[in-house]
């Protein structure tokens, strides 16, 4: 597959704060910002936050797709966002903006999201997460994500 434009990656995950999964979507973001690419995801809070926070504290470019027609409702680490008025459905614009998807622990809106991702024929990769769902490559840590990356970004860039 050859991309126009900048890789985007997928992050979805809880919306929900928990300081472990927050410190991983952290290292998540700051990896997907390292390797080039830009990071879209729901926007809002939780792991959506923490990913965009990482990829800002290294330089990278965020995409918020937000359920409401407001665009305040988007956390302070989006530098584009998209008020979409979809609600959860906004969840199938996420997943197809990106070229791959990350999925962190989550719950029903997570698992929604990765099966959007699947039927689109996406590369799903569930860090510390989702390996139980067919097609879901699970990744142990960030460093293994670092290099699903690389690789993955080796494949799909136009030379």
């Amino acid at each position: 597959m050859k991309s126009k434009g900048k890789l985007q990656v997928a992050v979805v995950g809880s919306s929900e704060e928990n300081s472990q999964w927050m410190a991983l979507a952290v290292e998540v973001g700051k990896t997907i910002a390292h390797v080039g690419a830009v990071l879209v995801c729901g926007g809002l809070a939780g792991t959506m936050q923490a990913a965009a926070r990482g990829a800002k504290e290294r330089g990278g470019l965020t995409v918020g797709i937000v359920p409401s027609y407001e665009k305040a409702s988007a956390n302070p680490y989006i530098d584009v966002i998209i008020p979409s008025g979809l609600g959860h459905a906004r969840n199938v614009l996420v997943v197809a903006s990106g070229d791959m998807v990350v999925a962190l622990p989550g719950s029903h809106g997570t698992r929604s999201e990765i099966s959007i991702a699947l039927k689109l024929g996406k590369p799903v990769f569930g860090v510390m997460a989702w390996g139980e769902i067919a097609g879901v490559e699970q990744l142990n840590n960030v460093a293994d994500l670092h290099r699903k990356l690389c690789l993955f970004f080796r494949q799909t860039v136009s030379i």
